[in-house]
C-alpha cells in the first residue's frame, strides 16, 4: 500500500550506493501540522493566486487536534512528499463563544526539502472554501477523515477519504468514500518538483444511506493504491474500505479507476460472507497483480486472522478469501461505568464526527475510557485500539510475488490475569503486544512464520506500518518500552494508581533480504519528546484519541515515517472533576470554563458549565510529527 517505484538507471544507481552506505538517520522531528504558525491555501500554494476563508484563519492559530497521519513520497523526486491526517484545525471557525462548530477535514501537507519542512494546508472542498478549486469538490459532507495517499508514476498524488455529517447540521451520517486528485500544473513531463501540488478534482467512490446516527450504509477504514508497474496496469487507482450496515454487518469493498481517478468502478465486495472484518490494506506487484488484506474478527466459528484477496486481471475481479495466519488478538477493551457530570455543559466541545472515541451507541463494552460518559469500571485511562493488518508489496521486484505484512498482535505467553475490566485477549486476561511479520507468496501461496521484528521483554508496540521498494523494507510502530509503570494487565502509559505518564515513542526498523535480516528497532521520536497518548481531549474533554493509524513511505533507502505527538499538549485541571478523579490530573488538559446560570420553566436556577472557553491555550495541541526513519 502506498508505496513507490523507483524509475530511470540514475536513481536505480543511486539506490545501490544508498544501499552500500547504510540506512539513513533519523533526524529532528519535524511538524506536518503547522496550526500554530500558519495554514495556506491549496489555491495559493499551486500558485494560483492569494486566498483565505474563516477556516484557514483559525487553522493559522487554532493549536488543535489532528490524528490518523498519513505521509506519500513522490516516487519521482524523494524530495517532494504529501502529508495528511485528520485536521480538527478549522473547528472553532466561528468564534471560541459559538462553540466547535467549524469542519473536521482533510490536511494537506507539502515538503519539497524531504521533509526538512512541511507548509500545511487542506484538501479543497470543506464546507467553508469559496476558492476557485471549490467547485471541483463532488464531496457533500461537513467532515472527512481517515486520509490515505497513493501516487503514480506522473505526477499524481491521490487523497482517499471517509466523509460524514450533513451540513445543513442534520443528525444524518452520509458515510461517503471518495478521492481527490492532485497534479503537475506543468503536465507529466513538467518539473517533478511540482509534483501533487495542483487540485483538479474529488470523486465520490461510494455513497452512504445518509441514515441518521450511523443506521444505514456507512463506508469508513480506507486504503489506496496506484500501480506503478509499466505493464497495462500502470497507472490504475485502486480504492478499498469497510462497509458498515445498521444490523451489524461489515464488509470489504473495492473500486478501481482507469483513468486517473476522474471515475471510479461499481463497489465489489471482496470478503465473500466473513461476516466481522476491518482494516483493508492494498498491495500491487510487478506484473500488476493487486492484493487486498485485512483483518478477520474472530468469534466461534472463526479466529482472528490476516486474511488476503488476490487479482490477475488489474483489479476487474478477485479470487475467494484466503485465510494466511491466525493470530492472537491485541484488542483494548473494558466495561463502560458512566459517571453523572455535577453540573450539566450547555455547549459542546466537539462537532460530530463518525470515529470519534465517546460516539459507539449503547453497549457495556468500551474500547477507549475518560471520564463521566466515558468512564470505565477499571478507572483507567486510554485511547482505543485494535490488532491490525498493513500490507505492502515492492513494485520494482520482478523476481517475486512477494507481500509484506505486519500486525500488532499479543506475544504468544506472555497473558495474564488483569486483575480489573480491563483485558486485551478476552475478559480478565491481558497481553503484550508486538509487531509481528509475515511474507506471503503470492505466486504459490505460502508464506514465512510470523516472527517478531523487534522482540522486547518491556513495553507494548502498537499501530504499525510497512514499505517496500527497490529491495528496501521499512516498518515502523509505536513502542512503550520506555514506560516504567508497563504491565499486560493495564493500558498504554498506565500505572497502577491509575496516573498516566509520557513514555509512548515511536520505533522504526529496516531489512534488505526479504524480511529475513530486520535490523534492531530505532527510536525515531526526540528521546526528550516522548508522548502521553491518554490525554483526555476528545468528547467535549472527557476521553482520549489516537486515531487508528501511523504511516511510512519510502523509495529505495530513503524513508519517512509520520505519527500523532502530544509532546505540545499542555496538561492542566479539569473544573469539572470535583473531586479529583483516578487519574489525578495526569490525563487532564488545560481548559477555561465557567459556570453559567439560568432559570426554568418553574422560574428554578440552573447551573450548567459552559464550553471550553480557551482552546487555544494548548489542551488540545495534538500533532503531526515526522522523521526520516533508519
Amino acid at each position: 500500500m502506498r508505496r513507490f517505484a523507483i524509475v530511470g538507471m540514475l536513481a536505480l544507481a543511486m539506490l545501490l550506493i544508498a544501499g552500500i552506505a547504510g540506512a539513513s538517520t533519523p533526524s529532528t522531528d519535524v511538524r506536518l501540522s503547522n496550526d500554530n504558525s500558519g495554514y495556506v491555501s491549496a489555491y495559493t500554494l499551486a500558485g494560483k493566486g492569494p486566498y483565505t476563508d474563516p477556516t484557514l484563519d483559525e487553522c493559522s492559530i487554532s493549536r488543535g487536534r489532528q490524528n490518523e497521519p498519513s505521509v506519500a513520497v513522490d516516487p519521482r523526486n524523494t524530495s517532494v512528499l504529501l502529508g495528511s491526517s485528520n485536521d480538527y484545525c478549522g473547528v472553532y471557525n466561528r468564534g471560541v463563544l459559538a462553540g466547535a462548530v467549524g469542519p473536521i477535514w482533510l490536511g494537506y501537507y507539502r515538503s519539497t526539502n524531504s521533509g526538512e519542512s512541511f507548509t500545511s494546508s487542506l484538501v479543497p472542498g470543506y464546507p467553508d472554501d469559496t476558492s476557485p478549486y471549490a467547485a471541483l469538490s463532488q464531496a457533500r459532507t461537513a467532515s472527512a477523515g481517515d486520509p490515505v495517499i497513493a501516487w503514480d508514476n506522473h505526477g499524481r498524488a491521490f487523497f482517499g477519504s471517509e466523509s460524514s455529517d450533513d451540513p445543513a447540521g442534520t443528525p444524518k451520517t452520509f458515510g461517503d468514500v471518495w478521492v481527490a486528485r492532485f497534479r503537475n500544473d506543468l503536465g507529466p513531463t513538467g518539473p517533478s518538483s511540482r509534483d501533487g501540488v495542483e487540485y483538479y478534482g474529488t470523486t465520490v467512490v461510494a455513497r452512504g444511506s445518509s441514515a441518521p446516527n450511523l443506521l444505514g450504509k456507512f463506508n469508513d477504514k480506507t486504503a489506496i493504491e496506484a500501480d506503478r508497474t509499466g505493464t497495462a496496469c500502470d497507472g490504475n487507482v485502486y480504492f478499498s474500505w469497510s462497509r458498515f450496515t445498521g444490523n451489524g454487518g461489515v464488509g470489504i469493498y473495492f473500486a478501481r479507476s482507469t483513468d486517473h481517478g476522474a471515475t471510479f468502478s461499481t463497489p465489489m465486495k471482496l470478503s465473500a460472507s466473513i461476516h466481522d472484518v476491518q482494516f483493508p490494506d492494498i498491495s500491487v506487484t510487478h506484473n500488476g497483480h493487486v492484493y487486498v488484506t485485512f483483518r478477520q474478527f474472530g468469534d466461534k466459528q472463526n479466529p482472528n486472522a490476516v486474511m488476503v484477496v488476490k487479482s490477475t486481471n488489474c483489479g476487474r475481479t478477485f479470487a475467494p478469501p484466503v485465510l494466511i495466519t491466525p493470530f492472537d488478538e491485541n484488542d483494548a477493551q473494558d466495561v463502560s461505568a458512566p459517571e453523572v457530570m455535577p453540573q450539566p455543559q450547555s455547549q459542546r466541545d466537539d462537532p460530530r464526527f463518525f470515529g470519534e472515541p465517546g460516539r459507539e451507541g449503547a453497549s457495556s463494552t468500551a474500547r477507549d475510557c475518560g471520564d463521566f460518559s466515558d468512564a470505565c469500571a477499571s478507572g483507567f485511562t486510554f485511547f482505543r485500539r485494535d490488532t491490525q493488518v498493513r500490507s505492502t508489496a515492492d513494485q520494482l521486484d520482478a523476481a517475486h510475488e512477494w507481500i509484506y505484512i505486519v500486525y500488532d498482535g499479543t506475544k504468544p505467553g506472555t497473558e495474564a490475569p488483569t486483575g480489573s475490566t480491563y483485558h486485551t485477549t478476552e475478559p480478565g486476561l491481558g497481553g503484550q503486544a508486538a509487531t509481528f511479520f509475515l511474507r506471503y507468496n503470492g505466486a504459490n501461496g505460502t508464506h514465512t512464520a510470523p516472527t517478531v521484528i523487534d522482540n522486547q521483554a518491556s513495553g507494548h508496540q502498537v499501530f504499525p506500518d510497512i514499505s517496500a521498494d527497490g529491495g528496501v523494507l521499512h516498518a515502523i510502530w509505536w513502542d512503550s518500552r520506555f514506560d516504567p509503570c508497563y504491565s499486560v494487565a493495564r493500558p498504554i502509559g498506565n500505572c497502577a494508581d491509575r496516573k498516566t505518564n509520557a513514555t509512548l515513542a515511536v520505533f522504526g526498523a529496516r531489512a534488505t533480504t526479504g524480511g529475513t535480516d530486520w535490523s534492531a528497532g530505532t527510536e525515531l521520536t526526540d528521546p526528550n519528546k516522548r508522548s502521553n497518548p491518554n490525554y483526555e481531549q476528545f468528547d467535549d474533554r472527557q476521553v482520549p484519541f489516537a486515531g487508528d493509524y501511523l504511516w511510512v513511505t519510502s523509495a529505495g533507502d530513503f524513508a519517512f515515517a509520520t505519527w500523532t505527538d502530544w509532546r505540545d499538549t499542555v496538561q492542566g485541571t479539569d473544573p469539572r472533576e470535583t473531586p479529583e478523579d483516578e487519574d489525578a490530573g495526569t490525563a487532564d488538559v488545560t481548559q477555561l470554563r465557567v459556570t453559567l446560570t439560568s432559570q426554568d420553566k418553574k422560574g428554578n436556577t440552573i447551573k450548567s458549565w459552559s464550553g471550553d472557553r480557551a482552546p487555544h491555550a494548548g489542551g488540545i495541541d495534538q500533532n503531526i510529527y515526522g522523521d526520516k526513519t533508519p
